[in-house]
């Protein structure tokens, strides 16, 4: 398959997402190197700027790693702007199956000194995003991701770094394609009946179908199983990917908010 592009920021080229882990050592790692980072530039007589010299109201933040903000609450204020003004509008974190669902984060920033995060929304349109308050959230990490190529109808599940699994798969037809771009896993469901539309399990994406709307869950896609292993590398599916049952297997523990990146 070659070199697997992973997300960067185009406005910030040096901006990479921090790992930071929920539990266990790898969180006071992680937060130890988000602080290291929240560093002024440097004081020394060689490189210090005069006193009177304003401070800039945007700063970015260096941060590796795929990383999601779970929020504390059920109700997150949103910023169409990071600044300290009244909130733009409020979002329902609460997925379907009652889970408050993370939010993959974009890129990082200080802003007066205090640091947000741009985060893609489960919404409409695709790729549509918005800045929370970092106090507001919980910071993650993800190591895990997919990868959808529609050319190939090949799907990719990364550990680290590492190709845990690749799985030919179905994908939207040309009437009704599956949507490009970068989405997470928003909501995962089971069902009793391996044999149903959605196979064992489905994998709901914070995306949605390009050309659909009067459909379950307002066209949202999902990464989902079926039984039919006919499926594999064809174009039969109403804009989500198609999984094979026994290989959806190795997909179903993914943890909320992995990225999952579908291109041509």
């Amino acid at each position: 398959m070659g070199t697997v592009a992973r997300r960067r920021s185009a406005l910030l080229p040096a901006l990479l997402l921090t790992a930071l882990a929920a539990c266990s050592g790898a969180e006071d790692r992680a937060r130890d190197a988000v602080e290291a980072r929240r560093v002024e530039p440097s004081t020394s007589p060689s490189a210090a700027a005069p006193s009177s010299a304003p401070v800039p109201r945007f700063q970015p933040l260096a941060l590796d790693g795929d990383v999601v903000a779970l929020p504390h609450e059920r109700y997150l204020s949103m910023w169409e702007r990071p600044d300290g003004d009244g909130a733009d509008f409020v979002l329902d974190t609460r997925n379907p199956t009652g889970e408050l669902a993370p939010l993959l984060i974009e890129r990082a920033a200080l802003v007066r000194g205090e640091p947000w995060l741009e985060v893609l929304l489960p919404l409409r349109p695709n790729g549509a995003s918005a800045w929370v308050r970092e106090r507001d959230v919980e910071v993650r990490d993800r190591t895990e991701r997919i990868e959808v190529d529609l050319s190939r109808r090949l799907l990719w599940h990364f550990v680290g770094e590492e190709i845990a699994h690749r799985f030919r798969v179905g994908v939207g037809t040309p009437a009704t394609p599956t949507g490009t771009g970068l989405f997470y896993v928003w909501v995962k469901v089971s069902y009793a009946d391996p044999g149903g539309p959605y196979g064992a399990a489905a994998l709901g994406l914070s995306g949605f179908s390009p050309v659909l709307s009067d459909w379950p869950g307002e066209g949202r896609m999902a990464v989902h199983g079926t039984a039919d292993p006919a499926d594999r590398g064809r174009a039969v599916s109403h804009g989500c990917v198609r999984v094979f049952n026994e290989d959806l297997a190795a997909l179903v523990d993914v943890p909320l908010g992995t990225p999952v990146l579908v291109h041509t």
